[in-house]
């Protein structure tokens, strides 16, 4: 059963249903509690977006206990983040609709949206230990519903591997940074592009890079205007966040 509020009064409207039968299916579906967790039915009707199930400290099967209960209710697809191999293995033999990508740690149960976002999202790199972090980011935005095109390994130790690709950074409509070490991409690609840039500072590092810290501050302080910054290792939240710019 779908949560589309809209879809929910067009039938009412159109006497598919009545209107206490529509009542009904309002009151009951704010969230289930199946006693482990607290599943809310309502988050696509007020944020955009249904819940995205965030795979890390949940057995498998709780993460597939979750998953039966949304695809129950709601019509689109499922995005699970966090997901380890050996629980992506289990969810494989109890939905045949799922689709995992190992590098990124991320499942799809169902299919992406389709792509309804007004321009192009650009998720960059400064090197490959990188890519994780930016497949988790580019996934969740084409999950969303987003064009999205990847620019790998061109971080500012090789700088002219960034300005090869200034084309397809000045057509985008946001722009994902991504970067460990010093973080110095993000404000490099502020300084360059007119769009949105989304910061992500990862783990990826020597010593002093304190885990990505190093880079968060970096971000934090970039001189270019026009740059945000998420959490370190924030793939998904980048994500999401971009696709928030991209679809208004």
């Amino acid at each position: 059963m779908s949560m589309d509020i809209v879809k929910l009064l067009e039938d009412v409207a159109q006497k598919r249903i009545s209107v206490e039968e529509a009542q009904l299916k309002i009151k009951k579906e704010p969230f289930e509690d199946i006693g482990f967790a607290k599943i809310d039915l309502h988050r696509k009707n007020r944020q955009g977006v249904g819940e995205v199930i965030y795979g890390a400290g949940k057995s498998a099967d709780e993460v597939r206990d979750i998953v039966k209960l949304m695809k129950d209710r709601q019509d689109d697809g499922i995005l699970i983040t966090r997901l380890s191999d050996d629980k992506a293995e289990v969810l494989k033999e109890s939905f045949d609709d799922i689709t995992y990508y190992e590098k990124a740690k991320l499942a799809i149960v169902g299919k992406k949206h389709d792509i309804t976002g007004k321009g192009k999202i650009v998720v960059v790199t400064g090197g490959t230990s990188d890519i994780p972090v930016a497949e988790e980011a580019a996934l969740t935005a084409e999950f969303l519903g987003n064009e999205v095109e990847r620019v790998y390994d061109v971080g500012v130790a090789g700088i002219h591997r960034l300005f090869a690709n200034l084309d397809t950074l000045m057509e985008a409509s946001v722009v994902i940074a991504i970067a460990g070490m010093e973080g110095a991409l993000a404000s490099v690609v502020g300084g360059l592009v007119d769009c949105p840039v989304i910061a992500v500072p990862t783990s990826v590092g020597y010593g002093a890079s304190f885990e990505g810290l190093s880079a968060l501050l970096s971000m934090l302080n970039s001189c270019a205007a026009g740059v945000t910054v998420v959490n370190i290792d924030n793939g998904f939240g980048a994500g999401f966040f971009a696709n928030k710019i991209n679809q208004r």
